[in-house]
């Protein structure tokens, strides 16, 4: 992998396209983070799902759960206490209404997400979604899909906030890469407005 900028101390790579992303450390405290890592990990039904790639199926490699109110996701389950207040928290920074949240989570260093664009599909052409994480920081990588040179990546901390604002899914592909060093486990929320 390529050497990436230093990061600042609010855990960004220098450069980092702004009018893209928008990055947030501490959006939930330490002990606010702490509880609701426990409790998603401990009671969320979670799914370890299969994709097709090159002809081949895998397992996916961490475990995920869909909440919300779309009927276009199948399996989605009732939005939680927890999960709605944290939607009441995420929307006002937004300005979007949220209708669905993907849960991902992350075991261990072995878990990862490979380069990839939201399904503009589900969600229109200019995509919005707001991220929120909780436990082990990991490193979230975008590159431009012209360019693969062209590359920055962002700290996600405990209790953290995200907004992949529009136009990022069209011209750039994000990733959590597998790390070789041990890591604890992270739950992450991706809220989404699904059409």
């Amino acid at each position: 992998m390529e050497q990436l900028a230093l990061f600042s101390e609010a855990g960004q790579s220098k450069g980092i396209p702004t009018h893209l992303l928008d990055y947030r450390a501490g959006l939930f405290n330490q002990t606010e983070s702490d509880t609701l890592l426990a409790k998603f990990i401990r009671e969320t039904p979670w799914k370890q799902t299969r994709q097709k790639l090159w002809e081949k199926e895998y397992l996916t490699p961490r475990l995920t759960c869909w909440y919300g109110e779309t009927a276009r996701i199948a399996g989605t389950l009732p939005w939680t206490p927890e999960l709605q207040a944290i939607r009441e928290i995420v929307e006002p920074l937004v300005g979007i209404t949220f209708n669905s949240v993907l849960l991902n989570y992350y075991r261990d260093g072995n878990d990862s997400v490979a380069w990839h664009s939201d399904k503009e599909s589900i969600m229109g052409s200019q995509p919005v979604i707001a991220s929120v994480s909780f436990g082990q920081v990991r490193c979230f990588d975008i590159r431009n899909k012209t360019d693969h040179k062209e590359r920055y990546s962002i700290k996600l901390e405990h209790g953290s906030f995200l907004l992949m604002k529009a136009g990022l899914q069209e011209h750039w592909e994000h990733r959590i890469s597998k790390s070789t060093r041990p890591m604890k486990a992270r739950v992450n929320l991706t809220f989404r407005l699904v059409i």
